[in-house]
């Protein structure tokens, strides 16, 4: 079967940053996951920034596949879901795929997400079926999930898997929003008209360790909440109310009390723990403003999301050694 370049099925995009590690077993499991389909693919790789030797790999990469390989390199670090994002406006699939590099979603099981999507679904997400990340990190996650889903209302089991499918309807509708910070799949998940789930195996990373700190993590979860609900906002006004109402009533009791026992020393503390309290009340509002506020100032500043130093990809007539390496590629495979 002929690979054609200009016009694969499939897109694979894959963020990659600080892989160097993991790249060479992540190249010599996805190719050959990807050729069993049979189906025309294109593979591409979004580097972020790496300090590494990643970028040198993906080049040598690229050469050896130029066929299906393109490589889109970053001039900064942006952040793995501006990558994707970026991936995105590169691909030319039907169907679009996103996989991470550390090799924790196995290659192997994209197929059965192509297979679903041949089912008339424009997006499918995956769930983790035993998860081989730590305990701590497991049962956050998890708690995290069920509360972003009482705030948002995005029906995503799982949330932080990456292994997930679109339908071109869903990444052209993507591509067309100029969002600073942003959750993909949530964002996804929003235009898509007939989503569903399927269980994938989940293994340890193959190499490397995780880009995303605990500071990470909870930058992530306030994108994804602060950019698909008001609830928060929400939230603190009612709890606002509720002890305005709550104060007004303690200043009239302490009226009465006042005039009915005389003054008198007893309850500081008692009401210097109340106003600590308020004042922590405050002062978490106002952080929490002031996250919708900076996010409202990024916005409006209106500077590029990322920054493409270059594109790595096969263009016919441009390179008579890589057309030859296309060629033989694709005769290989009749």
């Amino acid at each position: 079967m002929m690979l054609d370049p200009l016009k694969p099925e499939l897109s694979v995009v894959i963020p990659i940053y600080n892989e160097e590690a993991g790249l060479a077993a992540l190249f010599a499991r996805l190719y050959p996951a990807l050729d069993q389909i049979g189906i025309p693919y294109e593979i591409i790789f979004v580097n972020d920034g790496s300090r590494d030797n990643s970028v040198a790999i993906l080049a040598e990469q690229f050469r050896a596949r130029p066929d299906v390989t393109r490589v889109v390199l970053f001039n900064g670090n942006y952040g793995q879901h501006m990558a994707i994002l970026a991936g995105f406006e590169a691909t030319r699939g039907e169907i679009v795929v996103t996989l991470d590099a550390d090799l924790q979603n196995p290659p192997e099981e994209i197929h059965k997400l192509v297979e679903k999507m041949r089912e008339g679904f424009d997006y499918v997400g995956s769930i983790r079926r035993v998860r081989q990340d730590s305990a701590w990190r497991t049962i956050a996650s998890k708690a995290m999930n069920r509360l972003r889903h009482k705030i948002t209302n995005i029906n995503i089991t799982d949330q932080g898997n990456m292994l997930r499918a679109y339908g071109r309807n869903v990444i052209d509708l993507v591509n067309q929003c100029g969002e600073v910070n942003t959750f993909v799949p949530a964002l996804a998940y929003k235009f898509s008209r007939r989503p569903t789930e399927i269980l994938v195996e989940h293994e340890e990373r193959s190499a490397g360790e995780s880009k995303y700190s605990l500071y990470s993590l909870i930058r992530l979860n306030f994108d994804l909440v602060t950019g698909f609900s008001l609830v928060p906002l929400q939230i603190f006004s009612m709890l606002g109310m509720m002890l305005s109402l709550a104060s007004a009533l303690l200043v009239l009791m302490l009226l009465i009390r006042r005039f009915v026992l005389g003054a008198e020393a007893e309850g500081v503390f008692t009401l210097f723990a109340i106003a600590f309290f308020f004042m922590g009340v405050i002062l978490f509002g106002i952080g929490l403003v002031g996250e919708y506020v900076g996010r409202i100032f990024q916005q409006v500043r209106a500077r590029p999301r990322y920054v493409v130093q270059t594109i790595l990809q096969h263009t016919p007539g441009t390179d008579p050694a890589l057309d030859r390496a296309v060629e033989k590629r694709q005769v290989s495979r009749q």
